[in-house]
């Protein structure tokens, strides 16, 4: 049921997460409960093909939608699909991992009346990191972080958490002109949301490494660097314009 004029969406994407589904979904309906303004949760099923889309239709509450597609498209792609369908007044999307738990968006709240787009940071100097990636991981991260403010010329310290969240009409803008899929995207909304002269907070969370995350750290990481040439080449060719 899509809940009328919600002041809050949160969009989760979901790939083959049997394992954690239910722990993460239920958190989140935990809180959705405790709070007195109004919240929509929209989980995408991006091409499971395990039990994920079983496990999700078995869950029932008022807040609770769900969007669906039998291909895997990729985490970008699968979040642009949840912005697209958002009714909120503002638009929030999460990992199912609770990497950045859901209670971190209490911390959002007081800069709604100055910014556009807020994003978790764990590099900002209140941020607390309780368990820490391999130290491989966390230095690609830096790099890819640096590679990104460099290219791009976007001041952030910290483009890949996966906690973001924006106000009704940035998102729809921004989430209407990306065109990556893959894990690049954060830096491409991130691009996107400068160029298009949106004012971005970055807010210091708690955030937690999962050991069972789905990033393939080379694979992954030379489609990342990548993708931030392509964002680049995509401006130059006017594919962001209006």
């Amino acid at each position: 049921m899509k809940i009328n004029k919600p002041f809050l969406s949160i969009i989760v994407p979901v790939y083959n997460e049997e394992k954690r589904l239910n722990r993460g979904i239920n958190r989140i309906l935990a809180f959705i409960d405790e709070q007195v303004f109004s919240i929509e949760l929209i989980v995408v099923n991006d091409g499971s093909t395990d039990a994920t889309i079983k496990l999700l239709k078995k869950l029932k509450h008022p807040s609770l939608r769900l969007i669906s597609y039998e291909k895997n498209r990729g985490k970008g792609y699968a979040i642009r699909e949840g912005m697209r369908d958002a009714a909120g007044a503002w638009r929030l999307f999460m990992d199912i991992d609770l990497s950045t738990p859901i209670e971190e968006f209490q911390k959002f709240l007081p800069h709604f009346k100055n910014f556009d787009v807020i994003i978790g940071s764990r590099r900002t100097k209140d941020s607390t990191v309780l368990v820490h990636q391999p130290i491989l991981r966390e230095w690609l991260g830096s790099v890819f972080t640096w590679l990104s403010s460099t290219i791009l010329n976007v001041e952030i310290s910290d483009f890949t958490c996966g906690f973001k969240c924006f106000s009704k009409n940035a998102a729809n803008k921004l989430f209407s002109l990306a065109r990556l899929h893959g894990w690049g995207f954060d830096s491409e909304i991130m691009f996107l949301a400068q160029k298009k002269g949106f004012l971005i907070k970055e807010a210091p969370v708690v955030w937690s490494n999962d050991s069972q995350t789905r990033v393939r750290l080379i694979k992954d990481v030379l489609i990342s660097f990548t993708d931030i040439i392509k964002i680049r080449v995509n401006d130059v060719l006017g594919k962001y314009s209006e």
